[in-house]
Formats: structure tokens, C-alpha cells, sequence
């Protein structure tokens, strides 16, 4: 029988990092800088082909997406949005030849200037990009559309930018249902669609609306909604439409697939951090990692690096931080800077802006450092390939 491989995907300022390891999580190698110096925000592999998409881009490059065909040993790019690099290369021959530049017209022209977030799903590959556009592909990333009902939405007028700008971090679908996808715009909010994207609903709403009270903080609840500003969202395994989110100002839950939420932060040290993590097979285990504000350094509270994690459903936590720094550490775990495997025990990952990768093979309880002196790391995804 042929051996699993993992592959961790990373994401960073400074292109793709492929870092390989054995089903018995050891001998990790590292492969990079791949995608030619990108900015990667985001990552998605598809473990039945070993097809890796990576998205990014930004002011100069524009947006793209790179895909490998063959694991993550070589790339290539579909360039969505012009950069400036276009209007460099328009007018100076030696430059354009340098970058390989062809001068062909791009499908978006300047419509957006940086892919956020990639999900593949039932041989569709979405990806969402600032500022908050939805796109999807059905040939693995050659040629892409818009979801324009998304963008059309009513309330489109009144979203705002959160601090990276008007964004579209986070898709999600439903491993049963194809026409059930759920997106996280910071800061606009949740949105679910139950055709395929032909039309959207925006679910923001609180469980218990005295959850509003007490709060002075601008992102935190009010007027009946959680809050606009979600970081990251997860949906729970099972049949059930359990959704997790993280957001600007606390952990959240909703058993009716972003309906309504209830506030499941009591415990945690702080109400403010950007991933949220749920076992592949437990709908009730959760994983976050809390940061000291938002206005306070956004790293660890009082400098100890720890994740938390709950087995009930939020309702309790528990700090887990044997192996992580506990002093001296101010690093930040970015929004898609977590993911996990699906073995036994399941595997936690997580990435900081200081350049390490850290892992956990037993749910949480102990961790080490499998990669360090990494460029920032912006995501981290895993994929398992035979």
C-alpha cells in the first residue's frame, strides 16, 4: 500500500512554501520560495490529483492565481487584474521581456487587485478577492466568473473595510450540498447562498440580542447583529448546519447555518483573534488562538503563546501550550493562518508573522516547531496525497 504524504501549504509575503512530510508527521523537507516571489494569501489542494492552487497578488503583480499540477513542484499563473507592473511594461521593452510580460488584455481589467481565499469543492474552485468579489472557475482555475448576485446584494452600499480593506476571506460549502456556500467579507458580514450563488442572505444575527449590551468597542455586537466584522468562519462536520466564526470581537456559534449565532467566547482571555478551528470528525471541538487586542499588539496575551481549545462546544475551554514560547513571545497567527488533517489523532497547524510553523499531533495537547525562519506567513493549509 502507498504511503500518505502531507503537505502543509504556506502561504507568505514572499511567495508559496511546500513542506513535506511522512503519515507519520516527521521528516518534514521545505520547498520554496515557489510562484515567483507573490505575495500568497491563501492556498486550496485538491488530495484526489495533488492539484495545488495558490491566490495573492497586490498593487504591482495584480491578482492571480497560480496552479501546480504536480504537487507543488512547478507553477504557473493566471493573472486576473492588471498591476502596475502593466503600465511599467507598456513602456519600457527590456522590462516587459524581463517579466515575461505579453501585454494580452486580462479578464478583469482593474476590477480588483488581490485574490484573498481559495476553496475547491465539487469540482469548483472559488476564490475571493479585494475588494469582496466572488469568483468561481470550473476548469481547475484556467477561466473564471463572477458571482455578481454577491456584489449586487442590497446592502452592498453600506459594507465598510475592515483594516486590510474590503475583503473576501473565506468560503465555505457544504461537502453534501453544492448549492450551499457561505462566505466571511470583512467588514460586511456573513452571507449564504442555497442556489449556487444565484442569490444571497445576509446572516449576521444574534441567538439573544442582550448579548449587545455592555460593549463599547465599534466592532463589537449591536442592534441584534454579531458584528460585521467577521475574521474567519469553519463549518462543523455532520449533517447539521453548525457554523463557527471568529470574529473582530469574539467566538461565535450558529446551529442553523449563520441564522443566528450565540456567543461562546466565556473563558477565553480575550474577545479578539483571526482563526477558528473545528475537528474534521467532532462538530463539538474547536480550536482558536486568542490575541491581546486589537489595539494592544495583537499578539498573545501577556506574551505566552497558547491555543485554545473546546471539546463541548464552546461552552468551556482549556489552554493548551505545552511546547509554545511562554515568554517573550509577540507574535501574530493571522486569519487563514490554521488548518489541520484529518488522521487520528487530528493534526493542528498553525503559522505566525514572525515565520514559523507549528504543529500538534494529538489534538492540542503538546506542540512543536516544524519549520521556522519563514517569511510572514499569511496562510496555512494541509492536504494529504497518496
Amino acid at each position: 500500500m502507498t504511503e500518505k504524504t502531507l503537505k502543509i501549504l504556506v502561504g507568505t509575503t514572499k511567495g508559496t512554501f511546500v513542506i513535506q512530510g511522512t503519515a507519520d508527521r516527521d521528516a518534514w523537507s521545505v520547498n520554496g520560495p515557489l510562484c515567483n516571489g507573490w505575495s500568497i494569501s491563501h492556498l486550496a489542494g485538491d488530495p484526489e490529483t495533488g492539484r495545488i492552487w495558490a491566490g495573492g497578488g497586490g498593487d504591482f503583480f495584480g491578482a492571480g492565481v497560480w496552479t501546480s499540477e504536480d504537487g507543488g513542484n512547478t507553477w504557473s499563473v493566471t493573472r486576473l487584474t492588471e498591476g502596475e507592473m502593466d503600465g511599467w511594461a507598456a513602456d519600457a521593452p527590456d522590462f516587459a521581456k524581463s517579466m515575461g510580460w505579453t501585454g494580452d488584455a486580462l479578464p478583469f481589467g482593474q476590477d480588483f487587485s488581490q485574490i484573498w481565499s481559495l476553496h475547491y469543492a465539487h469540482g469548483v474552485l472559488y476564490a475571493g478577492a479585494k475588494p469582496a468579489t466572488l469568483l468561481r472557475s470550473r476548469d481547475f482555475g484556467k477561466t473564471w466568473e463572477k458571482l455578481d448576485a454577491l456584489t449586487e446584494h442590497p446592502s452592498a452600499a453600506g459594507w465598510n473595510p475592515g483594516a486590510a480593506g474590503l475583503v473576501l476571506h473565506t468560503i465555505v460549502t457544504d461537502p453534501a450540498d453544492a448549492q450551499k456556500i457561505w462566505v466571511g467579507i470583512s467588514a460586511a458580514g456573513v452571507f449564504a447562498s442555497e442556489d449556487g450563488g444565484t442569490s444571497w442572505e445576509r446572516r449576521n444575527r444574534l441567538a439573544n440580542a442582550t448579548a449587545c449590551e455592555g460593549h463599547d468597542h465599534p466592532a463589537a455586537p449591536s442592534g441584534g447583529e454579531v458584528g460585521h466584522c467577521v475574521h474567519n468562519m469553519m463549518r462543523a462536520p455532520g449533517d447539521a448546519d453548525v457554523l463557527y466564526q471568529q470574529n473582530h470581537h469574539g467566538v461565535w456559534r450558529s446551529g442553523d447555518g449563520g441564522r443566528s449565532w450565540d456567543d461562546i467566547g466565556q473563558g477565553l482571555p480575550s474577545t479578539f483573534g483571526f482563526p477558528i478551528r473545528v475537528h474534521p470528525r467532532d462538530p463539538q471541538t474547536i480550536w482558536t488562538i486568542p490575541l491581546n487586542g486589537d489595539s494592544q499588539g495583537r499578539f498573545p496575551p501577556d506574551a505566552a503563546a497558547a491555543v485554545w481549545r473546546s471539546t463541548d462546544g464552546g461552552q468551556s475551554w482549556q489552554d493548551c501550550r505545552e511546547g509554545l514560547p511562554q515568554e517573550n513571545c509577540y507574535f501574530t497567527v493571522l486569519r487563514q493562518a490554521m488548518a489541520g488533517d484529518a488522521l487520528d489523532p487530528a493534526g493542528v497547524y498553525f503559522g505566525t508573522n514572525s515565520g514559523s510553523i507549528f504543529g500538534s499531533f494529538d489534538g492540542g495537547d503538546t506542540w512543536e516547531e516544524l519549520v521556522q525562519h519563514l517569511p510572514t506567513i499569511l496562510a496555512v493549509e494541509v492536504m494529504a496525497t497518496t
